[in-house]
């Protein structure tokens, strides 16, 4: 799906100005008069980011933030309010908003801060994607080659490895030579650097 900035505000007048500036900027956009008709049509396909009034009539602002995290969508979210609003600011962020703005808001700031929200979902999702592939090679090897690869990453030679599984030493190159195939590597070294990312931190 395309890229859109998704704007959320209950004013007619500000949707459209802030519409006509983003599109006069060659960034599309899509408009929304309620936070209820936002996560009507939300999907967790939709790339892009989120300009989120806080005071909306119905659901506010905050309550559909509460929704999209509670359904997992990682949209970044820019917060706009006409009420200067430290705690719920600060709250907001904490819990992971992207930014927060009072209006009026300067027009290259708030285009600006956009842009970085488009850019920061585009590298989420690439790393999401890159995070799937790898696990669906993971899934690709079989239980005695995820025995032989934990030991290869522990920098087990193939004799060590061959004692400790009480297998042969040539069949412990077959499988290591499957598991370089499978992931897509050429030594022990590059197995390593690829798999860090799924490494928890001890």
């Amino acid at each position: 799906m395309e890229p859109l900035v998704h704007i959320v505000d209950d004013d007619e007048a500000i949707r459209d100005a802030l519409a006509w500036l983003l599109k006069s900027r060659r960034l599309a956009c899509r408009t929304w008069a309620s936070g209820e008709d936002f996560l009507a049509a939300l999907e967790p396909s939709m790339r892009g980011c989120v300009v989120l009034d806080v005071r909306l009539g119905g659901m506010s602002g905050p309550e559909c933030f509460e929704q999209m995290l509670a359904r997992g969508v990682t949209l970044p979210v820019l917060f706009l309010t006409g009420h200067a609003d430290v705690p719920t600011a600060v709250q907001l962020l904490r819990r992971g908003a992207w930014h927060f703005m009072e209006k009026p808001c300067n027009d290259n700031e708030l285009v600006d801060l956009v842009q970085e929200a488009l850019a920061f979902d585009a590298r989420n999702r690439a790393d999401q994607g890159s995070r799937a592939n790898l696990e669906a090679r993971l899934a690709a090897l079989t239980p005695r080659e995820q025995e032989v690869m934990s030991r290869i990453l522990e920098g087990k030679l193939n004799k060590q490895i061959a004692d400790a599984l009480d297998i042969s030493m040539r069949t412990v190159e077959v499988h290591r030579a499957r598991i370089f195939d499978k992931m897509g590597v050429r030594s022990a070294v590059e197995l390593s650097q690829l798999l860090s990312p799924l490494r928890k931190p001890t």
